[in-house]
């Protein structure tokens, strides 16, 4: 068929005679019936007509027509949706139901179609897919599945993580640990005789018995409450530590043959580079215990005796965001909480790392109005989801610091930012103008008490009338082992270690504080560049009480122990 200038079609026959005026009639009427199908989609007949001579038509039908109408996907599908009859779902939620899709359709055809199993009910199974146009596609996988299967559409964004959640849990990349096996000497052992015969890297990370041995660490570490793992090889022995309430225990001491194993099934499955044995590598990944999502953040460096890992757990599941639960004392919360609903100004949270400083803060966002106000924050890493409150994870590979970070905020209208640290310079000026214009921003700053926060910002660099200036108050804390409730402290019931405890007498921990509000007498001091210790002399003059006192007080309610106190704050 060739198209001439006014775009009617002629066929030329022997003689060159014109096409039947019916015909070409017929035809555009079936063009214009098509154009309404799709309709509220802007689609003409014409542009209908030359579609299937639309290079990448055959592949990508559905993003082709979005292209030439000019639509954007949410749009697009939303009204296709609509006028189908179908379901449409921005965030598609997975269940273990659909288990059966990730088992029976390969992942390369799931990726290169965009489909991905959402729920079954045993008789058919809903898919999602950001590809409406490709009826062929769902045949296929009618057959592969051997049952029904029902469309929901989703952009391809969403469909893209169902297909990476499908297929990291069915590969093991995000590991599944199974809660009924036991770390026991047999397993170890069984463990470290698989190894005599494997030499390659990769074939080590994937035999059963290492993967079973690192998924039985990790459940272990879990179980424990621990919120870091150490595994360190020494001359003649592997040992492997947990952090448990922020003290260093020993869990046990593998075989020194199992380092080489244990290190290259961990950084497989935080994608990390498995021959590179002799440079610091840092990454993450993710495992699941049941419902429970466990964020793991992967540090390798060398030593002399070979590969010293560290992995940082972070159970969201796990977290009490309140301020109760962490310890403090209504009136500090009533005193904390005035504080941050003021509309602009700088509260400064301090203390040494892991004295949890983002959970108190995280805890005091907990009770601001989300609805009305725009929270944001800038972190490395993001420990905690908030609904409600939008969350930049420091990058700096891709740029993204927490200045940078922190700049491109203030592009974003916000009412309350909340900067993970205070770390240079730059970050500090940009929080302390910020506080100066409108906002109000909480932010974490490495120091040993509540007054050291301003030297510590002036060190840094930020003038003292700027400080005078923002400052509304300093919250210093440390965190101390909260008495175990079972036992109460003694380590046993009846003879019998506390399960709950395992020995130790403490179970989780508890915060203690020291508030120090910025008065016009420390500002005056302040601009004066007064050192830590006076200013320390005129808060307390003020009323200040130093988390000795409130450490003290929490002795006496039998939350916590003499000696603990003493060992933190000596």
């Amino acid at each position: 068929m060739e198209r001439g200038p006014n775009n009617q079609g002629t066929v030329n026959g022997a003689n060159g005679s014109p096409a039947d005026p019916g015909a070409d009639r017929a035809d555009e009427q079936r063009w214009a019936d098509l154009a309404r199908a799709f309709a509220p989609l802007p689609v003409r007949p014409d542009q209908l007509r030359q579609f299937a001579d639309t290079p990448g038509a055959d592949e990508e039908p559905w993003d082709v027509l979005l292209s030439t109408t000019a639509t954007d996907e949410h749009t697009g599908l939303e009204s296709i949706a609509k006028k189908f009859g179908l379901e449409y779902e921005s965030e598609p939620r997975p269940s273990e139901t659909a288990e059966r899709f990730y088992e029976k359709v390969p992942a390369s055809a799931a990726r290169r179609h965009q489909v991905a199993g959402l729920r079954s009910d045993g008789k058919s199974m809903t898919i999602a897919t950001a590809q409406p146009l490709q009826p062929a596609v769902f045949s296929m996988l009618e057959q592969v599945l051997e049952m029904p299967v029902a469309i929901v559409l989703s952009p391809r964004a969403a469909v893209g993580n169902l297909i990476n959640r499908g297929y990291e849990q069915k590969q093991d990349l995000v590991t599944e640990i199974v809660e009924d096996i036991p770390l026991d000497q047999n397993a170890i052992e069984r463990a470290a005789s698989s190894l005599s015969g494997a030499t390659d890297l990769l074939q080590l990370a994937r035999q059963t018995p290492v993967i079973r041995l690192v998924n039985m660490i990790l459940f272990e570490a879990l179980r424990r409450r621990a919120s870091d793992i150490h595994i360190q090889p020494l001359e003649n022995k592997l040992v492997i530590r947990f952090r448990i309430d922020g003290m260093l225990v020993d869990a046990f001491s593998p075989p020194l043959s199992l380092a080489p194993a244990i290190s290259s099934r961990l950084k497989v499955m935080a994608e990390l580079d498995i021959a590179n044995r002799h440079s610091p590598q840092d990454g993450q990944t993710t495992v699941r215990i049941g419902s429970r999502k466990i964020d793991i953040r992967f540090s390798c460096v060398p030593t002399i005796y070979g590969e010293r890992l560290v992995l940082r757990l972070l159970d969201q599941s796990q977290t009490q965001l309140t301020l109760d639960a962490i310890g403090m004392a209504r009136p500090m919360q009533t005193e904390l909480m005035e504080l941050i609903n003021r509309p602009n100004g700088m509260v400064l949270v301090t203390g040494p790392t892991g004295s949890g400083k983002t959970t108190t803060l995280y805890a005091a966002l907990e009770r601001v109005d989300r609805e009305t106000r725009n929270v944001m924050t800038i972190e490395d890493p993001v420990e905690y989801h908030l609904e409600g409150i939008a969350q930049i994870q420091v990058n700096v590979k891709r740029g993204v610091t927490f200045a940078a970070g922190l700049r491109s905020i203030l592009r974003q209208d916000p009412d309350v930012i909340l900067v993970g640290e205070i770390r240079d310079a730059e970050t500090a000026q940009l929080a302390v103008q910020a506080s100066l214009t409108g906002h109000l921003v909480l932010a974490t700053l490495h120091t040993n008490d509540a007054p050291s926060a301003i030297s510590r910002m002036q060190d840094i660099g930020i003038e003292p009338y700027l400080i005078s200036s923002s400052l509304l108050a300093v919250l210093a804390q440390r965190l101390l082992r909260r008495t175990c409730p079972k036992c109460l402290g003694v380590g046993e019931i009846g003879g019998v270690r506390c399960d709950k405890c395992f020995g130790s007498g403490f179970s989780g921990r508890v915060a203690i504080y020291e508030l120090m509000r910025v008065s016009d007498e420390i500002r005056r001091m302040t601009m004066t560049t007064a050192d830590a210790r006076a200013i320390r002399n005129l808060a307390l003059q003020e009323g200040m009480k130093e988390m000795i006192d409130d450490g003290r007080e929490k002795v006496t309610g039998g939350l916590t122990a003499e000696a603990e106190l003493h060992r933190v704050l000596a």
